[in-house]
């Protein structure tokens, strides 16, 4: 499916071949380079109503991750400093030095490694909506009456653990339960139309996608130990933290204020997926950080 700038033209789609394989990324828009990083289950399409607020004013690059969307299968890579890496060659393959970057859930794990081991190119970050495993991610898999209670027990991480049966049993189901996964993360659940929908399982259906889906979990624990490593050195550029109101709320402020210098924060009014909730305020958010608006 398409994804338009600002005047109704679609992005241009293509592939690059970097870091051992292959990914395919949507670019359009002009001044300076945004590049968007998309979550799981989602692809670079997420980002679709976000786009056209900022294409006016940046040139943006929205890849999919390694093994995802129609970036090419994948056997491994899957921690986020190998995913960063891809994307740092991306960018670099784009013919862009500096970039900021825009990272939500699992993009915004990979945006943190990223800015980490590359500050001489990322010039601002957006982390938005995500824990950062060895920081946070690995309480909310606990399972207690009070986290059962208040719906933030997050279930779908131990299951995504256990080998082989993930595969099994969602074969052939990615319909309904990419729906249900994304429906009840969301707040405006009526935003998640049926187009988003048809894309995620167009591509996850596809071979190789929902094994590199769950590639990306099962190396979270290997990402906690590269995390807490980066952390040594916090993050010099400007970092904004973005939470859904109903979802990880102020969480995502108070990781990056463990692993960078210079924090502000944003709580907007949706659930786990603001591109797709509040588009809108979505991106005004990212231009205010971008021109110094607080």
């Amino acid at each position: 499916m398409y994804v338009h700038d600002h005047l109704g033209r679609p992005l241009t789609s293509a592939r690059m071949s970097v870091n051992g394989t292959r990914l395919h990324y949507r670019v359009g828009g002009q001044g300076d380079p945004v590049v968007l990083l998309h979550g799981a289950p989602k692809t670079s399409y997420h980002w679709r109503d976000v786009v056209p607020y900022l294409t006016p004013h940046h040139t943006v690059i929205a890849p999919d991750l390694r093994g995802l969307g129609d970036s090419e299968p994948a056997a491994a890579g899957f921690d986020t400093v190998t995913l960063a890496e891809d994307i740092a060659e991306l960018m670099s393959g784009l013919g862009f030095d500096s970039y900021r970057v825009v990272g939500e859930d699992w993009g915004a794990a990979v945006a943190y490694q990223l800015a980490a081991r590359h500050p001489e190119h990322v010039r601002q970050l957006v982390y938005q909506e995500a824990f950062l495993a060895g920081f946070g991610w690995e309480e909310m898999t606990h399972l207690d009456a009070e986290r059962v209670a208040a719906g933030a027990w997050i279930y779908h991480i131990g299951f995504f653990f256990k080998p082989d049966i993930p595969e099994m049993l969602i074969t052939g189901r990615e319909r309904p339960f990419i729906d249900h996964w994304m429906s009840q993360e969301a707040h405006h659940v009526d935003a998640l139309s049926s187009d988003f929908l048809d894309e995620y399982v167009r591509c996850y259906t596809m071979p190789g996608r929902l094994r590199a889906m769950l590639s990306i979990y099962r190396a979270s624990l290997e990402d906690a130990e590269l995390n807490r490593a980066a952390a040594r050195t916090p993050l010099p550029m400007p970092v904004l933290a973005v939470g859904g109101r109903y979802a990880m709320g102020g969480d995502p402020a108070r990781q990056m204020r463990e692993v960078a210098t210079d924090v502000r924060e944003v709580l907007l009014d949706s659930g786990h997926h603001p591109a797709q909730e509040t588009p809108r305020e979505t991106a005004e958010a990212y231009l205010g950080f971008f021109t110094g608006d607080r």
